[in-house]
């Protein structure tokens, strides 16, 4: 318990996002190290004071508040944290789980859309998730609309996994507290968040992340344009899951983010043979082919050492390149002429500073006026 509790430390500490928290843990030894350094690292990113870390006894009463709940922490490489989730480069560095764990390893498949849905989006999101349970789990936001029916029609012929934007005592849309219990009494309900976390807007697209990377394929129904549905379903096909779509009618605008992905090579659905002919073999290789559509992704930043001059130079050079808008890390080094391990070390630091932020796909941007 000891060793989960300073993961834990590190995981809550300020300004320590996923890709930071997994270049810190491969440039020190244990989580003791990484946090020791912290003060010293946020200096060099500019910042005047240490970032906040949690006490060993704050994260030690979520600790104790969660088990209570009947739930438990997986931790990133470590037993029983799912295979799929950590291929992810910015998989989340812990996830607190309500009900079965072992689910998030199994095959599964999402299914996202409208909150707004149609009443025959959400009568096919249930059909199509009850056809689908008896072999896959089903994975979905526990939003309003085509998730709920989603997650009520694998409760009929299944299990289910519901992926929440807050805390795991903090059900929303509130409505739907008794759908989470029966999910957390016969499936599993999962969270990035803290405990006592209401959801906010900025928490949703790293739910989104969750359910692409959880499933071996995405089905899209009902998604109006630049809905968080279609940014899920980006995250997925960057992660290189397979991507399905629902056609609707060309005269409703919900329908157009799931016409607009089959347009682009994602599978079309109109019953639950089309997801299990195109559906990966568990587990999918890797390296999957992606729609034209959307970006490839990044990868993970190696554990490398950067010389002390290349580091003096990255630290005047890197932060004027980053914008409000992100920039991939590898533009940034081809436009400095330095290391990608100087860069990736530069960076680190102005996160921890609270500078910048990383993003999915590598990519940072600015959080204040460098």
């Amino acid at each position: 318990m000891s060793a989960a509790l300073q993961r834990l430390r590190l995981v809550r500490t300020e300004s320590v996002g996923p890709v930071t928290y997994r270049r810190l843990l491969a440039r020190f030894p244990t989580p003791e190290e990484a946090l020791d350094a912290l003060p010293a690292l946020a200096r060099a990113g500019g910042r005047a004071t240490a970032p906040r870390i949690p006490s060993l006894a704050e994260v030690e009463r979520e600790y104790t508040a969660l088990a209570k709940l009947g739930g438990r922490f997986l931790f990133l490489d470590e037993p029983g944290y799912p295979d799929y989730l950590a291929q992810l480069p910015d998989a989340p560095p812990a996830i607190a789980v309500l009900g079965d764990a072992a689910l998030l390893s199994a095959p599964s498949v999402g299914i996202v859309g409208a909150r707004n849905a149609s009443a025959n989006g959400m009568r096919f999101a249930e059909l199509l998730a009850a056809d689908l349970a008896p072999r896959l789990s089903i994975v979905s936001g526990l939003a309003r609309g085509i998730d709920s029916a989603a997650h009520a029609g694998a409760l009929r012929a299944g299990r289910t996994v519901a992926v929440i934007a807050g805390g795991l005592d903090a059900p929303y849309p509130p409505e739907n507290a008794a759908l989470q219990q029966r999910i957390a009494e016969t499936g599993a309900v999962v969270a990035e968040a803290p405990l006592g976390t209401a959801p906010q807007g900025r928490h949703f697209p790293k739910r989104n992340r969750i359910i692409a990377g959880l499933a071996l394929g995405l089905v899209v129904i009902e998604a109006a344009a630049r809905s968080g549905s279609l940014l899920t379903a980006r995250l997925a096909n960057e992660a290189g899951r397979e991507l399905f779509g629902v056609p609707g009618s060309p005269l409703d605008p919900r329908a157009k983010g799931a016409n607009d992905l089959i347009r682009q090579g994602a599978h079309l659905v109109d019953c639950a043979e089309d997801v299990f002919a195109n559906l990966p073999v568990y587990p999918a290789p890797r390296g999957a082919p992606r729609l034209p559509g959307f970006a490839e992704p990044a990868p993970p930043a190696r554990d490398e050492a950067a010389s002390t001059d290349e580091l003096t130079r990255a630290r005047r050079d890197v932060a004027p390149l980053i914008g409000l808008e992100p920039v991939s890390v590898d533009e940034i080094a081809r436009r400095c002429q330095l290391s990608s391990a100087a860069i990736n070390a530069v960076v680190m630091e102005l996160e921890l500073a609270g500078r910048v932020e990383m993003l999915p796909g590598n990519r940072v941007a600015r959080l204040e006026e460098l």
